[in-house]
């Protein structure tokens, strides 16, 4: 009996040609199958949580299995489960106006899969931010090639292996190290791309997706600013921030990278992000609940900004355990690190950390803020702690980032209900709930009539008295229409 290939029988270029011919095989799958694609991609990831948590702390070398189930493995559901309870209703063609359609005249908005996606994921949450995304491009009736990161090489296996038990090659498949790098997958001519991961790969993968006509959606990264208002609690936004800085030690995209901090209120401030730290941290390098840098490269790079930094004239606290040597290059731990009266010269005021380093600023007057984030690239998340008052309001008006949370790390993936993504350096387009449905299918325009006359009559000579007559009063229509508007 021939045994059915897998992805690893197969090249990249044959993987796609399958998938394309299945798509045009099936171009509009009913909401059953669709509901039934997500739900094996749900089973994938729960029937197997404990080889990928197991996976995922031998790439990063310490990864606590706890933080690995609730970030990657559980929080990877309620999106899927929102796909499935409302793709019927996302499915069905727009309506446009019952008026026209009165009188023979149809519009409506058709939402299409677009066919084959591709799936860029990264090392730092390797499971959920390829899982998401790809029961997004499921639900609007895609078929699904991921390339997950090949930093964390043992997540990768894992899902190779896994992924055949659960969906035919042609549904979705998930490319390993033998299909070759990350470049040699953007370069496919898929029918659109999806990529995580830092701004400067971002730019490549969007170059080699152009080649093509793709269409991208880059969820990147960035230096996200927090603003600490005078009406917050400055204990509990110290404590928060300091927290929010530590997330899978720092390897977020969302973390806070620097702090604005009332200048009155700037030493009480460090005091608490310490001390909070110290009281979370009572040792490092042996501790299993501390996540490492992912690898060598980074652990080198984030070391480096800190050590130029304080080079360079900046202050720094960190929160080393008693009797420990930090940082350490076996573990690939850092201590938390708190920098401050870093100037534009140091390199860690232009280039993201992604690790637990935080730089924190006095202001004295709110524009001092704003003028700080508007001078440097959109981040993805700005952070505002404090009441939501005038003073947000003129935050969020004057600023520019892909999204603004108030009072605590995150928040906006809580729910399905409105979109995650970036702007300007920080990506485009976004993904979550409908948003997602939305990403991955093509909104077609249908218009159809039932007149008597052809339209494109009216637009061809002879130009008659009538057709002269009608110009004018529609003209005249107009004029009046936007004079009764003002």
């Amino acid at each position: 009996m021939t045994r059915t290939p897998t992805a690893r029988d197969l090249t990249l270029d044959q993987i796609l040609e399958r998938q394309r011919q299945a798509f045009l095989a099936d171009p509009q799958p009913g909401a059953k199958i669709r509901r039934d694609r997500i739900l094996r991609l749900k089973r994938l990831v729960l029937d197997n949580a404990a080889d990928l948590t197991e996976a995922m702390r031998e790439d990063y070398g310490s990864r606590p299995e706890t933080f690995s189930t609730l970030t990657d493995i559980a929080s990877s559901i309620p999106d899927l489960d929102h796909q499935r309870g409302h793709i019927k209703k996302w499915m069905r063609p727009t309506r446009v106006s019952r008026a026209l359609e009165a009188v023979g005249f149809t519009q409506q908005v058709r939402h299409d899969p677009k066919g084959v996606v591709g799936i860029i994921g990264p090392w730092n949450f390797p499971l959920y931010l390829t899982i998401v995304p790809a029961g997004s491009a499921l639900g609007a009736g895609n078929r699904v090639m991921i390339r997950p990161s090949s930093v964390t090489a043992h997540t990768t296996e894992a899902l190779c292996r896994l992924a055949p038990e659960y969906f035919a090659v042609d549904e979705l498949a998930i490319a390993g190290p033998e299909h070759g790098r990350g470049s040699d997958f953007s370069v496919l001519p898929f029918d659109h791309l999806f990529f995580t991961g830092s701004p400067g790969v971002g730019k490549s993968v969007a170059k080699d997706a152009a080649e093509n006509l793709t269409p991208v959606t880059l969820e990147l990264g960035g230096k996200n600013p927090v603003i600490v208002d005078t009406s917050a609690d400055i204990d509990r936004a110290a404590r928060s921030i300091a927290s929010s800085r530590l997330v899978n030690g720092g390897q977020v995209c969302m973390c806070p990278d620097y702090v604005f901090v009332p200048e009155d209120r700037l030493d009480a401030f460090c005091d608490t992000v310490l001390d909070q730290w110290r009281t979370s941290l009572p040792a490092i390098v042996g501790n299993t609940e501390y996540t490492a840098t992912v690898n060598t490269s980074n652990y080198e790079r984030i070391v480096g900004l800190i050590d130029d930094a304080v080079k360079k004239g900046a202050g720094k606290r960190d929160a080393v355990p008693a009797g420990e040597r930090l940082p350490d290059p076996v573990s690939r731990k850092i201590a938390p690190t708190l920098l401050t009266g870093v100037t534009p010269d140091r390199e860690i005021d232009s280039e993201e950390v992604f690790g637990p380093v935080l730089t924190v600023f006095g202001y004295k007057g709110l524009d001092e803020a704003i003028r700080y984030v508007n001078d440097r690239p959109s981040p993805l998340v700005l952070y505002w702690y404090g009441d939501r008052n005038d003073r947000f309001e003129t935050v969020a008006d004057r600023t520019r980032s892909g999204n603004i949370y108030g009072n605590d790390f995150g928040i906006g993936m809580a729910s399905s209900a409105i979109p995650f993504g970036g702007v300007g350096n920080s990506g485009m387009g976004g993904y979550h709930g409908h948003y997602g449905f939305r990403t991955f299918t093509h909104e077609r325009a249908v218009a159809h009539h039932s007149f008597s006359y052809n339209v494109s009559e009216m637009m061809v000579p002879p130009f008659t008295k009538d057709k002269q007559r009608m110009a004018s009063g529609y003209l005249g229509a107009m004029q009046v229409r936007t004079r009764l508007k003002l």
